[in-house]
């Protein structure tokens, strides 16, 4: 059953998203008021180096007032490649200069309330270049053993969900059917 967009009129607005109100046609016949944010883009990288370590930021989310592990990630901005907003982000955010990133996904976070895209990089070497700009976005950045990652996700340790399918999607790509239990 498909819903059916009649009109939609921007509630409020800024640099960064925008809050509309949508007039939505049920197949029924009957309308409803759907509330919707609509987004810029968001890309995401990191680094699996030749140990099957995984370049990670562990964070605070102020929002969920939660801990927990991340990749580099931001918004793309207007007239910016994806690819090389997501190297931009990576090396801001930890210091890193990915090699070529390769895409692993691209993901839709909540699609029932956003228009949000979150498109996922990863390279499989990196160079060191300083201290990260943009320090201020993680406590600490770490080469975690990517092996970890599915009993990280299981504890809660990786609470973005976006974050975690990237994680476990490297994992298998990575480690593959040697590294399930």
């Amino acid at each position: 059953m498909q819903w059916t967009k009649q009109n939609e009129q921007t509630v409020y607005e800024n640099r960064w998203f925008s809050v509309n109100l949508a007039d939505v046609e049920l197949p029924d016949g009957r309308h409803l008021d759907h509330f919707l944010i609509r987004l810029r883009p968001v890309a995401v990288a990191t680094v699996v180096n030749e140990a099957s370590e995984v370049l990670l930021l562990w964070r605070h989310r102020f929002i969920t007032d939660s801990w927990g592990w991340e990749l580099a990630a931001g918004v793309v901005e207007d007239g910016e490649d994806i690819a090389e907003a997501a190297a931009r982000e990576l090396e801001e955010e930890t210091g890193w200069r990915p090699g070529p990133l390769r895409h692993l996904m691209s993901v839709e976070p909540s699609n029932g309330l956003t228009d949000a895209r979150h498109h996922i990089y990863w390279a499989d070497e990196g160079t060191y270049v300083g201290h990260p700009v943009d320090d201020f976005e993680s406590d600490r950045r770490e080469w975690v053993p990517l092996k970890l990652v599915p009993d990280m996700v299981a504890r809660g340790e990786v609470p973005a969900a976006n974050m975690a399918a990237a994680l476990l999607l490297l994992h298998h790509l990575r480690l593959g059917q040697d590294a399930l239990p």
